[in-house]
């Protein structure tokens, strides 16, 4: 089989050494993130390689800024080149292949935050855009987070009831706006969710406005903490 199908990079499609990975020039621009990061949100902070430990939580200006409803957040890659094309590649072409090394990489970058417990969910997609696409992104990464961790997952424990309109091009006010109230607990999900802390995964994160109200909603219907997950992370140019 190899000799016939032999292993590709899963973002370009160059020659590979094993299945599921990165050629080099692909994982040079990966942009997997380590070192010192924001622990709300997960972004790179300076000193990152200068092997400083503050000793304790460190936060992004962004988080410094906004009152962000969830405690804790780690991202696997930067939103940029290789972590790009695998997010579009996964949630807009079908790429459902790339669930298995995502959740692997955001499984490693979410080790620091994972506590035993936790209940593992999706942000949901609505009804409407979830029948045209045929899957949830999401709720993929997080059924192979949650079984390489060990947690249980609840892939329905959140719901989008309200359509809303892409958050592509709105500055960080209108993406709040966009998404407030807009994400719901599953009236039959309530009893698993209380006095639980929820571990609350995405593909990217760009102002933290969607996974904001997913865990508004967890807070309000009884949760004890959420702490949030992505695949990429959208970053500020240095």
């Amino acid at each position: 089989m190899r000799v016939v199908f032999p292993p590709q990079c899963i973002a370009c499609g160059g020659a590979t050494d094993a299945e599921f990975a990165l050629c080099g020039a692909c994982w040079r621009e990966a942009g997997f993130i380590g070192g010192l990061v924001c622990d709300r949100c997960g972004v790179p902070l300076p000193g990152e390689h200068s092997g400083e430990d503050p000793g304790e939580p460190v936060h992004c200006d962004d988080c410094i800024a906004i009152a962000r409803p969830w405690s804790q957040g780690r991202a696997a890659m930067l939103y940029g080149e290789t972590g790009r094309r695998i997010a579009l590649a996964l949630k807009h072409g079908d790429r459902l292949d790339l669930a298995r090394p995502a959740a692997e990489w955001m499984a490693r970058a979410a080790q620091p935050i994972l506590r035993p417990g936790m209940l593992v969910a999706p942000v949901p997609l609505h009804w409407l855009r979830l029948f045209r696409r045929r899957y949830n992104q999401s709720a993929l990464l997080s059924a192979r987070i949650a079984r390489i961790a060990g947690l249980e997952h609840c892939p329905d424990l959140l719901v989008r009831p309200r359509r809303t309109a892409s958050q592509d091009g709105r500055d960080r006010d209108g993406r709040f706006a966009n998404v407030a109230g807009a994400l719901r607990v599953h009236p039959r999900r309530r009893a698993r969710l209380k006095d639980r802390h929820i571990l609350l995964v995405d593909d990217v994160m760009t102002s933290g406005a969607t996974l904001a109200a997913g865990a508004e909603a967890c807070l309000a219907a009884g949760a004890t903490g959420v702490s949030v997950l992505v695949l990429a992370r959208v970053a500020k140019a240095p």
